[in-house]
Parts: C-alpha cells; structure tokens; sequence
C-alpha cells in the first residue's frame, strides 16, 4: 500500500514538473551584443550619478544600455569608451586618443547612439556629457 502511495506521488510530481517546463517562455530576442555585468553597472552607475542619483535614473540608465548593447559589440563599447576615458588625459598620452581620426569617429558615433537611447529612455541628454 505505501508502494501504491508513493507510485501514486512520484507520478503527480513528474506530471507538474513537466507541464512547468513547458510553461517556461522561449526567449524570442535574446541580447545581440550581451555585456558583461560589470560594464552595464559601470555604465548605469555613471548615469545615475550624472542625471541626478535619483532612483527613476536607475531604470532609465538601465534602458539606456541596453540600448546601446543591442547595436554596439562589446569590444567596439570598450574601445570607444577607451577614446572617451582618455583624451583629457594631458600632453602626448592623451594626444594620441585626442588626435586619432578614428577615435574621433567612433566617440562621435557613440555620441549620438548614446543620446538616442537616453532620450528614448526619458532621459534628456546633456550637450557634451
């Protein structure tokens, strides 16, 4: 009889289990260009910081990234933010990421992309920030 109890368990427990696996969604977009954690925290942390530190900027910074992942490989993020972090370094250092006719292309592309996924995320951009 506790044979017939357990039978009994282990096939309820098998039938929820698999009807919870087939409710589980599909993905249907994943990431194009996934980033890793750390940059996306960088990222909105930044953001946050700059529009304010209030708590709505977190979930608008948060869209702001994504946004930007979605049409930026995280290698071109890296380097175009590389050109970003270091042309206000002074003398010959920060020349060659000042000078750079590709960094200057690549900071002004990311420039507008960025700006366009904070405004589409309610953010208003501030003009050279």
């Amino acid at each position: 009889m506790q044979y017939l109890c357990h039978l009994r368990f282990f096939i309820i427990s098998m039938a929820v289990a698999s009807t919870c696996a087939a409710a589980e969604p599909a993905h249907e977009n994943p990431p194009v260009n996934n980033f890793p954690t750390q940059a996306r925290v960088e990222y909105v942390n930044q953001c946050i910081s700059a529009n304010g530190g209030k708590l709505a900027a977190l979930y608008q910074c948060s869209c702001a990234i994504d946004r930007i992942a979605n049409n930026l490989t995280y290698d071109d993020y890296v380097e175009v933010t590389t050109f970003i972090k270091n042309a206000n370094l002074p003398g010959e250092g920060g020349g060659m990421f000042r000078d750079s006719e590709r960094g200057r292309k690549l900071v002004k592309n990311y420039r507008e992309l960025e700006s366009d996924a904070l405004h589409s995320c309610g953010i208003n951009p501030r003009v050279g920030a």
